[in-house]
């Protein structure tokens, strides 16, 4: 099974942001995303538990930078050729334009895109 990652549906798009997502890899969903350096995920995971995102996710740093903030307050930097693991729990600040490939259990990812398209709304 594989897909490129032109023919990847997009799920959010705005100035600078491109998200790609698509369900059915064995229970998780495939995602390529492309963000703009000062992006701040806070705001659209309020509300949330610990207002912060639930969803695991294993990826690939394509381009950029990440800084992760979990629950317990420890912070990390994802940077260019770093893989990764997210767990439950964090929020995110992208540092430098952002290119990321991840993969998140379907059921999960769900929950907390239907509440940013929801936090989105509210914001516009």
């Amino acid at each position: 099974m594989k897909i490129r990652k032109e023919d990847i549906p997009v799920t959010m798009e705005s100035p600078g942001t491109v998200m790609r997502g698509l369900a059915g890899y064995g229970g998780m969903t495939v995602a390529f995303n492309e963000i703009p350096a000062g992006t701040d995920f806070a705001p659209v995971l309020a509300g949330l538990k610990n207002n912060s995102c639930q969803c695991p996710h294993w990826g690939y740093i394509v381009e950029g930078e990440l800084m992760l903030k979990y629950d317990d307050g420890t912070e990390e930097n994802l940077v260019t050729g770093d893989v990764f693991y997210m767990p439950p729990g964090h929020t995110a600040i992208v540092k430098k334009d952002l290119k990321l490939i991840d993969f998140s259990p379907e059921k999960e990812l769900k929950i907390v895109m239907d509440h940013i398209a929801r936090k989105i709304a509210e914001l516009s």
